[in-house]
Formats: C-alpha cells, sequence, structure tokens
C-alpha cells in the first residue's frame, strides 16, 4: 500500500478536553489509527477507526468490523510507536498524533520523541493537545501564525546551532541552544507579523501555545 498526499493520524489514550478544536484539524480523508485506550476519544472525535492497534490492558478488545492488529503486552514499542512504524510501512509521509501527551510523564516524553524519530525517517509529524501544536524545527524553516498566544523553542538533544528567529519579540540570530540551557520559552509573535524560525545545526522543539 502506498499513501502520497493522506496523513496518517494516531489516536493515543491521554485525555483530551477541548474535542472541538481537534476535531476541526481532521480531514475526511484521514487514516485513523486507534491506539488500545484511544478508542474511548472514537466518539467524541467522530472520525471511525481504519485500523485499530494495542495489547489491550487498558481497554477491552474491539470486536468491531475494522481491521484489528493485537500486539503482546511484553514488547520493545509502546502501541503508539508501533502505530506510527505501522502507518511508516504502510507509505504515509504526513503524521499527527492526538491524545498522546498529559497525563503520565514518561509516556509523553516517550511520544515527543516520536517527532525526532518521523524527522529521521525524513517524515512530518506533528502533536496537537488541548493547548498547544508541537513540532520539530530541523532541515526546513518554520512559520508561526499571529494567531499563537506563545511560541517556544526547546532543544531535547545536544546543541541547536545557527538559530535564528525574526518577526518575535524576541529574535535571535544564528545563536545556539543548548540542551542545558532551555532559554527559548514563551516567545511571542509580533502583531500581524509572521515569525519564521530556522536553525543550521541540530533540532528544537516548537511548541505553538493557541
Amino acid at each position: 500500500m502506498t499513501q502520497t498526499a493522506q496523513r496518517c493520524v494516531i489516536i493515543g489514550g491521554a485525555d483530551i478536553q477541548t474535542y472541538e478544536r481537534l476535531r476541526a484539524q481532521l480531514r475526511p480523508d484521514d487514516y485513523c489509527i486507534y491506539c488500545d485506550s484511544g478508542l474511548k476519544h472514537r466518539e467524541a472525535l467522530g472520525v471511525p477507526p481504519s485500523l485499530i492497534v494495542g495489547d489491550f490492558d487498558s481497554h477491552e478488545t474491539p470486536h468491531a468490523d475494522v481491521e484489528t492488529i493485537v500486539l503482546p503486552t511484553v514488547k520493545d514499542d509502546t502501541d503508539t510507536v508501533y502505530a506510527v512504524k505501522e502507518g511508516l510501512r504502510r507509505g504515509f509521509s504526513d503524521f499527527l498524533l492526538l491524545g498522546v501527551v498529559g497525563g503520565r510523564l514518561d509516556h509523553t516524553l516517550g511520544n515527543v520523541f516520536i517527532l525526532y524519530y518521523l524527522d529521521q525517517q525524513g517524515k512530518r509529524g506533528r502533536i496537537l493537545d488541548d493547548f498547544s501544536e508541537m513540532e520539530l524545527v530541523s532541515a526546513q524553516p518554520v512559520s508561526i501564525p499571529d494567531r499563537c498566544s506563545f511560541f517556544s523553542l526547546l532543544n531535547l538533544s545536544g546543541r541547536a546551532k545557527g538559530v535564528t528567529i525574526e518577526h518575535a519579540k524576541y529574535c535571535l540570530r544564528d545563536a545556539e541552544i543548548p540542551c542545558e540551557y532551555q532559554y527559548g520559552v514563551s516567545n511571542e509573535v509580533l502583531p500581524g507579523e509572521t515569525a519564521t524560525v530556522s536553525v543550521r545545526e541540530g533540532k528544537l522543539l516548537l511548541i505553538r501555545v493557541f
């Protein structure tokens, strides 16, 4: 199976409060993979599963007329990571993850690093939660509209060099952000402008707060 323009949406089991915001980001042709207890969001999101995966340690095994992959409980990959890898196997290059942050910090951090995994594979990944949108800034500049309340740039690995931020309250030019000193938190886009962020070497986690 090879997909080009169609997007893969991964739905995990973390809590979601503002379903209407996430529903507005979904497309009719999205390929939706529900992970285990992510099935609790099915009715509120209003999108049927294209595929269900999980070891079903936190949700009863579904008996639906939908392709389902039952995973062993003892495994290296979490259900969410497995779902992403399955999406890659099926040819997707654009991923949106919902219900994957919040609650347990270990799960949240593990899922944030999925963005790094996708970037390493040359694919695009974004995470949406009730308050924000996350993606990586690596090889290509990223734009940030002024409808964002704030945005932050975090370096979670090594050193990010050649960091440039334009059209923001706090601008940078060819700067360096080490992972041990996170000074790129809570920036603001100038009114009526679109901020841009680029990095010459390394990767930065961009968090847009709406």
